[in-house]
């Protein structure tokens, strides 16, 4: 996987602990990723779950096969102010030409954040995505 597909991640925080097809798992602070209420801002909890749910989805693409997110959405049920979250992310559908996965982000008390569903074209990787 090129390196250039985690540069967001980074830039917010998002650490991988687990990654399997069918589940993976990040965390990422709060401090830095707020958005101006003082609240996590509710792209960073999306990114978070298309970083889990893109990430899961090329590993069960293999080789030579590349995942292209192609939905997302997310319900954010309660906000967190400081600390860091966790996001789970399942497997729901594990397919030849796509995947769903469910990724859940939870606060350090075990609090449900946000719920969000991504969806993955899985295609023939055509091109090399290496950058320089």
């Amino acid at each position: 996987m090129p390196d250039s597909g985690v540069q967001l991640a980074a830039r917010l925080g998002i650490e991988i602990t687990l990654l399997t097809a069918q589940r993976a798992v990040a965390s990422m602070p709060v401090e830095g990723n707020r958005q101006v209420t003082g609240v996590l801002h509710g792209g960073a909890y999306c990114v978070l779950a298309e970083t889990l749910g893109s990430l899961a989805a090329n590993v069960h693409a293999g080789p030579g096969r590349i995942a292209l997110g192609v939905d997302i959405n997310a319900t954010h049920t309660r906000s967190a102010v400081a600390g860091s979250v966790t996001g789970v992310c399942t497997a729901v559908h594990l397919g030849n030409s796509l995947t769903v996965h469910e990724v859940v982000v939870f606060d350090e008390k075990g609090n449900t954040l946000s719920t969000a569903r991504i969806t993955n074209v899985l295609r023939r990787q055509k091109v090399d995505l290496t950058v320089s």
